[in-house]
C-alpha cells in the first residue's frame, strides 16, 4: 500500500536539482548578508560573554519586508516563483545540511587559531569555540536568525502557493496558518532587540548546534504544518479554527508580553509592567506580571502557539505534532539548565526567588 502523499517530493533529489538548490541557498544567504550590511538599521549595545558592552546593528525588520516584497514581485512578474521551494524542498534540505557543517567547520577552525582551542575536538565543533563571531563588520550570531526565519517564512508561502496551484484555493486551514507563522516572524523582526539580551546571544558559543538549528531545523522541520496542509483532509470547522485562534491568541500573548517584560526590566528596572512600577528582588530579579507567576512562562507561551500551528492540521495524523512535542520537551530541558544557571549565579537570592514564584511553566500544575 502506498504511503501517504507528505506534500513534497520524498524521492532522492537529481544532480540538477541539487545545484539549482546550492545557488538558490547561496544566493538568499548572499543578498541577506550584504542587506545586513548595506541597509540602514538602529543601533544598540548589549553585553558580550566577558561583560563589556557591544554594539549590534537591528534592519531584520527591513530586510524581511524588502525580501518578502521582491519575491512577490517577482512572483507576480514571473520571474520566479515561490513553488520552486517547494519542488526543491528535498534538495534544499540537502544543501543546507552541507552549508551548516561548512561554516562550522570554518567558525571552528577560526575561532581555534585565534582563541588557541585545541583543534580536533568535537565537543568544540558541536558547541563552538567562539561566543560572538564576526565577519565584515556583521555579527554571525544575530544574523543567522534572519535566513532561519525568513527561510521559514518563504517555505510556508511555498506551500501555500502550492496548494493555491493544485486546487485553485486556500482551505481555511491553511489560510489561518499562513497567518500564524507570518505574524510570528514578523513579530521576531519587530521586536529583535529583546535577542540581545538573551542566554543564546550573551553566552552560548557559536557552532554546530545553533547553526545547524538555524539554518536546517527551524526552516525545514519549523515549516511541518505547512507542507502536511497542502493537501485538504478534513475541513476545519469554523468553532474549531475560533478554538485555534484564541489558542494562539493567548500563547503568543504569554511569549512574547512574558519576553517583552524581561527585556524592558533590563534596559529600564523603574519600568512599569500592567500598569503599575515593576517590583523585583534586589532590583535583579522581577516578580511582577508574567515573571511573578511562573518563572518560564515565556516557554509555556511559545509550546501554545507552536502547538496552534499543528491544531490547524486536524488529528489524521500525529507526524504535524512532532514539533510542539519536540519543543516542550526541549524548552523543558531548557527550563531546568536555566533554573541551574539561575541558583549558581544568584545563591540565595534564587531561593527566595522560586519561594515567591512557586511555579515554572505551568501555573499551580509545575
Amino acid at each position: 500500500m502506498p504511503g501517504p502523499d507528505l506534500g513534497f517530493p520524498l524521492s532522492t533529489p537529481s544532480p540538477g536539482n541539487v545545484l539549482e538548490a546550492a545557488a538558490m541557498i547561496t544566493a538568499f544567504v548572499g543578498v541577506l548578508f550584504l542587506g545586513s550590511i548595506l541597509l540602514p538599521g538602529r543601533r544598540i549595545e548589549g553585553p558580550d560573554p566577558d561583560g563589556n558592552l557591544r554594539t549590534y546593528k537591528l534592519n531584520g525588520l527591513t530586510l524581511f519586508l524588502i525580501v518578502m516584497m521582491v519575491g512577490c514581485l517577482a512572483q507576480v512578474s514571473g520571474w520566479f516563483s515561490f513553488s520552486a521551494l517547494h519542488t526543491h524542498f528535498t534538495a534544499l534540505f540537502a544543501v543546507a545540511n552541507v552549508w551548516a557543517f561548512a561554516l562550522s567547520g570554518w567558525l571552528y577552525f577560526r575561532g581555534g587559531r585565534t582563541r588557541e582551542a585545541s583543534p580536533g575536538k568535537w565537543r568544540g565543533f558541536f558547541f563552538g569555540v567562539d561566543p560572538s563571531p564576526t565577519c565584515l563588520g556583521v555579527d554571525l550570531k544575530l544574523f543567522s536568525y534572519r535566513p532561519s526565519l525568513i527561510g521559514l517564512a518563504l517555505f510556508n508561502v511555498s506551500f501555500a502557493l502550492a496548494q493555491y496551484e493544485i486546487y485553485g484555493r486556500l482551505t481555511l486551514a491553511m489560510g489561518l496558518y499562513q497567518a500564524f507563522t507570518l505574524l510570528y516572524v514578523l513579530n521576531y523582526f519587530h521586536f529583535e532587540q529583546g535577542m540581545i539580551h538573551t542566554w543564546d546571544m550573551v553566552s552560548e558559543r557559536f557552532g554546530w548546534m545553533l547553526i545547524w538549528g538555524d539554518y536546517v531545523l527551524v526552516p525545514f522541520f519549523y515549516s511541518l504544518a505547512g507542507w502536511w496542509l497542502i493537501h485538504p483532509r478534513e475541513p476545519l470547522s469554523p468553532l474549531a479554527a475560533a478554538a485555534i485562534v484564541l489558542l494562539f491568541t493567548l500563547g503568543f500573548w504569554v511569549f512574547r508580553g512574558a519576553n517583552g517584560q524581561k527585556h524592558r526590566f533590563k534596559r529600564d528596572p523603574e519600568t512599569t509592567i500592567w500598569g503599575s512600577p515593576a517590583r523585583s528582588l534586589e532590583g535583579r530579579l522581577l516578580i511582577s506580571g508574567f515573571w511573578g507567576i511562573g518563572r518560564h512562562l515565556n516557554y509555556t507561551g511559545e509550546i501554545c502557539v507552536y502547538l496552534a500551528f499543528a491544531l490547524t492540521t486536524g488529528f489524521e495524523s500525529w507526524a504535524p505534532f512532532l514539533l510542539p512535542a519536540w519543543l516542550a520537551g526541549l524548552l523543558w530541558h531548557r527550563s531546568r539548565r536555566d533554573e541551574r544557571r539561575c541558583r549558581a549565579k544568584y545563591g540565595e537570592l534564587w531561593k527566595r526567588y522560586t519561594r515567591r514564584v512557586r511555579y515554572s511553566m505551568v501555573p499551580y500544575v509545575y
